[in-house]
Formats: structure tokens, C-alpha cells, sequence
């Protein structure tokens, strides 16, 4: 199996400082401004989003395919939200919102697929700790 990697570098203080992930594809700037307020850059939890949507959206298809119904497409989005408690930040939700355009399908059997899959998703089961739901349409 292949292993994947990335890097992250930070300088400075907490509330002052900045870093560098670095990834593959580029190096991308994040500070505590981009992952606790509306900063410019980018976060982890954003990564993390992009790697759900990701992973997500390639299971569904292929779950999809397994029942003889493919899909023209699959669009995720997911929404990774954090909180404030009292032992400090944490990600209390994720929540995935896709559609698809599958013919031969009707919503009823789309929407049971999509929960499913979230269930079974490689990054879903990565994040099993923290609370998932999915929200799925379909799109005629």
C-alpha cells in the first residue's frame, strides 16, 4: 500500500507566529489566524475536510457502481466544525453534504448508499471519534 505524507513547520509564537504545510502539490501558509478566526491561509481542519470529500466522494462511486447504478457525478463537500471546551479546542462535528447525479436510482436507496458509505469511507473510519452525519440529494 502506498504511504502518503506531509509536513508542517511552525515559527514564532502561538497567537503571533506562522507555519508552512507542505504537501506533494506545494508548500501552503497557515497561522492561528486562518485556523481559529477568518485568516488568510489555509488550517488542518481544512485539510482534513478536503481529505473527507475526497474519500468520500470515491466510495460513494464505487458503492454506486457495486449496485449496477453509476453515477454521472459526485460532488462532497465537507464541513469540518471546531469548538472551544474546556480542556481546549477540539472538532466536535463533520458533517458531509453530497449530491449526485446517478440514473436508475431513486432518493430513498441514494440517501441510504451515502450513509453507509460514510460509515465504511477510509477517512471516516480515520475520524470514528469525532460525531459524522451526511446529508445526501439527488440530482435529476
Amino acid at each position: 500500500m502506498a504511504v502518503r505524507s506531509a509536513s508542517a513547520k511552525w515559527e514564532g509564537t502561538l497567537k503571533e507566529g506562522k507555519g508552512t504545510l507542505t504537501t506533494s502539490l506545494g508548500e501552503h501558509q497557515y497561522s492561528f489566524n486562518s485556523r481559529f478566526e477568518e485568516g488568510t491561509g489555509t488550517n488542518p481542519e481544512q485539510l482534513i475536510a478536503a481529505a473527507h470529500a475526497g474519500c468520500f466522494s470515491m466510495a460513494l462511486n464505487s458503492t454506486l457502481h457495486k449496485q449496477d447504478t453509476p453515477p454521472e457525478y459526485i460532488n462532497t463537500e465537507a464541513k469540518v466544525e471546531m469548538r472551544q471546551g474546556d480542556s481546549g479546542a477540539y472538532i466536535s462535528h463533520i458533517e458531509l453534504v453530497t449530491e449526485g447525479k446517478v440514473p436508475g436510482i431513486d432518493e430513498e436507496t441514494f440517501k441510504k448508499l451515502a450513509e453507509q458509505t460514510k460509515d465504511g469511507c477510509i477517512i471516516s473510519k480515520a475520524l470514528s471519534a469525532v460525531p459524522m452525519s451526511v446529508t445526501a440529494t439527488l440530482v435529476s
